[in-house]
């Protein structure tokens, strides 16, 4: 059982509220489906998709993640309830149905998400009122990308989520240890498919003093707590808790490391080369504030920004 408590205070007087966690029914399901871009950083694609005649399963949520993996979401209704076999079976279901799901994403949000749908990590969600120690003890035993999230509904108009697990992704190598590449250009770039990350290939072309600059910034990111989660995409770093709170990128020619933060950035002074607001101009990676680092002193100035946008996550 969860051990938050919540308060409300009154000048000097402070009232528990009290925390429910009733069966997950489908108007919570419902709320967590209008709401999955706010709360999860999800969007929703799909509710209750039938896996076939050949399966006779239903997926409770199916979406697509902000770094484009497809995501399982699935509601333990009991507590009994085994949600997490039953959820990768589903996982394994999607993997081999990848097709039909990009024609989803085609249809619901558009030709151009289709294409980017990022297959390296699916994700399962599993959301329950509260987990027994045994699920938490299985999903640390099973190499899969699955996340176990508590709620506690407080009132009438209160909502509490807390990541119980996740797995633990933050195992990165540092700069130094990425591979080299040998020559620039030549069939290699197209057969092999590490050099279709283009990250990779930019901390491969990046200089000595860069490289300590952007190991520096992954390192604290992932010292920032346990829960951190990290995941490496074709364009950059993510450093998520429950939605991404940074994204790294790297740029060998402009000798500088940019770091995308999920803050407001009217709360933030802008210096000017150093900071910026880009809530409308595109760019990849999450985040409405950018960060252009260029040494270690820019690396020091930028910490209490990585912290807050942690805590926020």
């Amino acid at each position: 059982m969860s051990d938050i408590k919540l308060f409300h205070l009154n000048g000097t007087n402070a009232v528990e509220l009290t925390g429910a966690a009733v069966q997950v029914e489908k108007s919570l399901q419902s709320l967590f489906e209008a709401n999955l871009e706010i709360f999860l950083g999800i969007r929703f694609l799909q509710t209750e998709h039938s896996t076939g005649a050949a399966h006779g399963g239903r997926i409770d949520t199916l979406g697509l993640d902000e770094d484009n993996s497809p995501v399982i979401i699935e509601y333990k209704r009991a507590v009994n309830e085994n949600v997490i076999n039953q959820g990768l079976f589903y996982l394994d279901w999607l993997l081999d149905h990848r097709k039909e799901f990009q024609w989803m994403v085609m249809e619901r949000l558009g030709p151009d998400a289709a294409k980017a749908v990022d297959w390296s990590a699916p994700r399962l969600i599993c959301i329950a009122g509260d987990f027994t120690r045994y699920d938490e003890h299985a999903v640390k035993q099973i190499a899969r990308n699955i996340e176990l999230i508590r709620y506690r509904r407080f009132g009438g108009d209160l909502l509490m989520m807390e990541l119980v697990h996740a797995p633990k992704t933050a195992k990165v190598s540092s700069p130094a240890q990425q591979k080299v590449r040998p020559t620039e250009g030549g069939p290699e770039e197209e057969t092999d498919p590490y050099w279709r990350n283009r990250m990779a290939y930019r901390l491969s072309q990046s200089s000595t003093e860069l490289k300590d600059i952007y190991d520096a910034i992954l390192q604290f990111l992932i010292g920032l707590g346990d829960d951190v989660q990290v995941k490496e995409v074709q364009q950059y770093t993510a450093f998520k808790r429950i939605k991404n709170f940074a994204c790294l990128q790297i740029y060998p020619q402009a000798r500088s490391v940019v770091a995308y933060l999920r803050l407001d950035p009217s709360t933030v002074d802008l210096d000017d080369g150093f900071a910026r607001d880009v809530t409308n101009i595109g760019h990849h990676g999450t985040g409405d504030l950018e960060l252009s680092l260029k040494s270690m002193a820019d690396f020091e100035k930028a910490q209490p920004l990585l912290r807050r946008a942690y805590e926020g996550g």
